[in-house]
């Protein structure tokens, strides 16, 4: 009889997915009708996190990525950045937007903004897959203020966890770079540095989409809201899953397994359920490690394991903003894993025993109590910094380029 059942499932293997899924939407609907009051509570939890947290930081960000993607800013950008991005981390110019647009909104706006890459046929199916990876980052409110200052009372801390998080980011993309298969083809057919081809790319784009201003604004509002909508539904039903998890005792099993890797690794057993929370909601998990009785080293490695590996909450955020287009996502959960080991590993190499140095960035006036505009000003003026130290990168390794081609000519001469 056994024997029959695994040859059954080994004929039948491309239908278990599939089982699974069904399976788990029963239970799932089996729960909500056993504990309506539990899914009301955890709906409840994430309708106002979304209305009151992601809808008004996200919003300005998705507006002005589409005007800025509409009016052809990425081709000019692609142009500017060519030279810095393709021998770094082996995508196109236009990479180094969504690069610097992500670390200013966090995710999913990298999913968004290479989703229209790969439509507008930018960059590859292989660019647009290792693009997607390294540019999932928490957004900088959430890690210096939420976390560093709302959850551990150490705003001292919140550069360096931010640090951290992009740090191990930006490794991973230049080691997905350099192991591209594609590496070497890309790097021959690279665009040389020069502001008047860029400009000369944004006008032709423009020239070729005449639209009116009008006409932008209401395509950039009402498709940034549509997407708003349909991140707001992932909240919320994370947010009841979640509950869910934590009334039937399931997280209880996810903490159990945690403990098998990590206590004999000695940490504490109060991180564990932070962790299972974290598995699905960064959010939760990080309150739940800061509220934890565990020292604070251990707290601060937990909090930057789970913003690498970003929450399944995140996971099926970016996967709504892909879903229209051929990219694949597998190689971006496998990076998720692999930049919340290396997120925990720096932490605990770099984590400051004393913090002297750290104390000059810690102002007295918190940054989560300054007003949402001002919040939101401050993101965008680090992303036009971000822009112009790319540029300049570009500029610098463009004349490296041609110097260390001169000499090769000059020398070849002399022989």
């Amino acid at each position: 009889m056994r024997v029959r059942f695994f040859r059954y499932v080994r004929r039948n293997r491309r239908n278990i997915p599939g089982l699974l899924w069904t399976l788990s939407t029963v239970f799932f609907i089996f729960a909500m009708i056993y504990q309506p009051a539990v899914v009301f509570q955890g709906a409840s939890e994430g309708l106002k996190a979304w209305w009151q947290i992601i809808f008004p930081s996200l919003l300005p960000f998705f507006v002005a990525s589409e005007l800025l993607i509409k009016l052809g800013f990425v081709h000019f950008v692609g142009i500017l950045l060519e030279p810095a991005m393709r021998p770094l981390f082996n995508v196109p110019g236009a990479g180094g937007f969504v690069l610097v647009m992500g670390m200013a909104g966090g995710a999913p706006v990298n999913g968004l903004l290479t989703a229209q890459l790969r439509e507008k046929k930018i960059c590859t199916k292989s660019e647009a897959e290792r693009l997607v990876c390294f540019t999932n980052f928490a957004t900088p409110l959430f890690m210096i203020s939420a976390v560093a200052v709302g959850m551990l009372e150490r705003p001292e801390l919140g550069l360096f966890i931010a640090g951290i998080h992009y740090l191990a980011s930006i490794i991973m993309g230049l080691g997905l770079g350099f192991l591209s298969p594609a590496r070497q083809k890309s790097r021959s057919g690279s665009t040389p540095f020069s502001l008047r081809h860029a400009f000369a790319a944004m006008a032709r784009h423009q020239r070729s989409h005449n639209q009116t201003i009008g006409m932008l604004l209401n395509d950039a509002v009402t498709s940034s809201v549509l997407k708003l909508l349909n991140i707001g539904g992932f909240i919320i039903l994370f947010a009841v899953i979640i509950r869910i998890f934590t009334h039937t005792g399931l997280l209880e099993t996810v903490s159990a397994v945690f403990s098998l890797v990590l206590l004999p690794l000695g940490f504490a057993g109060e991180i564990m359920p932070s962790l299972a929370g974290g598995l699905f909601e960064t959010t939760i998990g990080s309150s739940m490690a800061s509220m934890s009785s565990a020292v604070e080293v251990q707290k601060v490695i937990a909090i930057g394991f789970m913003l690498g590996w970003s929450g399944l909450s995140v996971h099926a955020q970016v996967a709504g903003m892909v879903a229209g287009t051929d990219i694949s996502l597998r190689l971006f959960f496998v990076t998720r894993i692999v930049h919340a080991f290396l997120a925990a590993l720096l932490t605990w190499f770099l984590y400051p025993i004393s913090h002297p140095a750290l104390t000059v960035f810690s102002p007295y006036a918190p940054f989560y109590g300054y007003p949402a505009y001002r919040i939101v000003f401050c993101f965008f003026a680090l992303a036009a910094c971000l822009l112009v130290i790319l540029v300049f990168l570009s500029l610098i390794l463009q004349y490296t380029r041609e110097i260390a081609r001169s000499v090769r000519v000059f020398g070849n001469r002399r022989l």
